[in-house]
């Protein structure tokens, strides 16, 4: 197989979750060649402003971004960024670096820890959030904390340390995101952009209901038939009565961090070229 040389156009990005997709949007248009990493099942819960839904379905599309989840071969990739596509891989550990040898990579996996990104797996490592050290395990941080830092490039240390508290929509604030009670197999009752009435059923695990803590728009809905554990996250619901531009198109956050990658990209790359 021939191998695919470095090129400062091709951007790799971990994750393809609803913070990732605004990202690889924002490099995608900005004229990159962006291919995602993901694993088998992603846990993503915003699934229909994210193209990590991809890994379940073969293709997703968000908004004017399509994603296809592709075997890793420098055809298969060649293939879809000339149709304007964004090949998603399987690749949990990040090893197909190492043969694409991308000029920047992203770590958008929002997992509140570093799970394996180095800065020798590219000329330019960005991590998104609490969990990387910019100068030690990637060359910046950007925050993704939502208030006036939002969005800010970090070239020395660390994000805000997460607080387990989601950000208060309408006066809900914790109970927006709805946990595991129980392990077990999920099996949805409601489906995303649903209104719900507070103590309605909105999915089961195994036999065991889980049910709307507050009246609202159910916004986000784990992929049907996954195996969670206890405690995971499962649900988000928001109890504003929303548009749908609200519930099907990438969010502010998502579009702000995605303008916060691509400055930080573009200004590493001008100030390495010096």
């Amino acid at each position: 197989m021939r191998k695919l040389l470095m090129n400062k156009e091709i951007i790799c990005v971990r994750g393809a979750g609803d913070l990732a997709t605004g990202v690889i949007q924002k490099l995608a248009r900005s004229g990159f060649r962006v291919y995602a990493l993901e694993i088998e099942r992603p846990t993503t819960i915003r699934r229909q402003v994210a193209l990590s839904t991809a890994m379940a379905e073969g293709e997703a599309k968000v908004e004017d971004i399509c994603g296809r989840r592709v075997e890793f071969s420098v055809d298969n990739l060649e293939k879809c960024w000339q149709q304007g596509v964004v090949p998603l891989l399987t690749d949990k550990e990040g090893e197909t670096t190492k043969r694409i040898k991308p000029a920047a990579l992203v770590d958008a996996i929002l997992a509140k820890r570093n799970l394996g990104t180095k800065r020798e797996m590219a000329p330019i490592t960005i991590g998104l959030g609490p969990g990387f050290v910019a100068g030690e395990d990637v060359d910046v941080v950007i925050e993704t904390m939502r208030g006036h830092d939002l969005g800010r490039l970090i070239s020395e240390g660390a994000a805000l340390a997460d607080t387990g508290m989601p950000g208060e929509i309408g006066g809900q604030g914790r109970k927006r995101v709805i946990h595991a009670p129980i392990p077990g197999c999920v099996h949805h009752i409601a489906n995303i952009g649903d209104y719900v009435e507070a103590g309605a059923p909105l999915l089961k695990i195994d036999e065991q209901e889980v049910c709307a803590p507050f009246s609202g728009v159910l916004r986000g809905l784990i992929q049907e038939g996954m195996e969670v554990p206890a405690k995971m996250k499962i649900a988000d619901l928001d109890p504003r009565r929303l548009e749908d531009e609200q519930i099907y198109r990438i969010s502010d956050k998502a579009r702000c961090i995605g303008g916060a990658v691509l400055e930080a990209i573009l200004y590493l790359q001008t100030n390495q070229s010096k």
